[in-house]
């Protein structure tokens, strides 16, 4: 909604990307008794973007014309009927298409005004690059806890417990199979290497002394 400036400028609470997202950080604000007064939503990189709906032509108009046209018969025809109940419904239909008349002549003539300048329809916006969440400094640390525990991160979940590895089964190529841990009180051999011969005699004076 366009209304006037404020008085007072916040504090920026969050930044987002979107629109949308800043409106759902401003509706967790107010839904936690923040004063709607304090906040702002502030777009930075402003652009306006006008996205064409269709070409323009006098069948188009005719038809634009009668769709609001039977919008005005509608009020014509309700403001007829109140002041006069006894009315036939002739009556009624008659000012429903003097209505649609209307309108399709108003829409004509409004693109005969306007065909020179433009002969399409289009819709403007108006959009930013980022939008700001500011709240005034009386609430900035009640908004400032609310907007961190909304968007703070969820813990991962835990990894699921791995299934034991049966050995009596020869693994496939290629796939790499860990060795169980040893349970409490199994005796463990250290490896016996290839070159694990008994030491050769011992030769020297020593030796002879043995």
């Amino acid at each position: 909604m366009m209304g006037g400036i404020p008085q007072e400028h916040g504090e920026k609470i969050a930044d987002y990307a979107t629109y949308q997202a800043a409106q759902k950080a401003v509706s967790q604000l107010v839904e936690a008794d923040i004063p709607a007064r304090d906040i702002a939503i502030i777009g930075h990189g402003l652009r306006s973007v006008e996205t064409v709906t269709g070409r323009l032509g006098y069948a188009a108009a005719a038809r634009s014309g009668a769709i609001n046209g039977i919008l005005l018969g509608l009020l014509f025809s309700a403001i007829f009927v109140l002041g006069t109940p006894n009315a036939a419904i002739q009556l009624f239909v008659g000012v429903m298409f003097v209505g649609i008349a209307l309108g399709m002549l108003m829409s004509l003539i409004t693109y005969a005004i306007v065909r020179r300048r433009r002969d399409y329809t289009s819709v403007t916006q108006v959009l930013a690059d980022r939008y700001e969440v500011t709240v005034l400094p009386r609430s900035i640390h009640r908004a400032r806890e609310i907007v961190g525990r909304a968007v703070a991160p969820a813990a991962p979940a835990p990894a699921a417990p791995q299934p034991p590895v049966d050995l009596s089964v020869p693994p496939q190529y290629g796939e790499r199979v860990d060795p169980a841990p040893p349970q409490y009180g199994e005796r463990v051999d250290p490896p016996r290497l290839p070159d694990d011969e008994p030491a050769p005699p011992a030769t020297g004076p020593d030796a002879e002394d043995r």
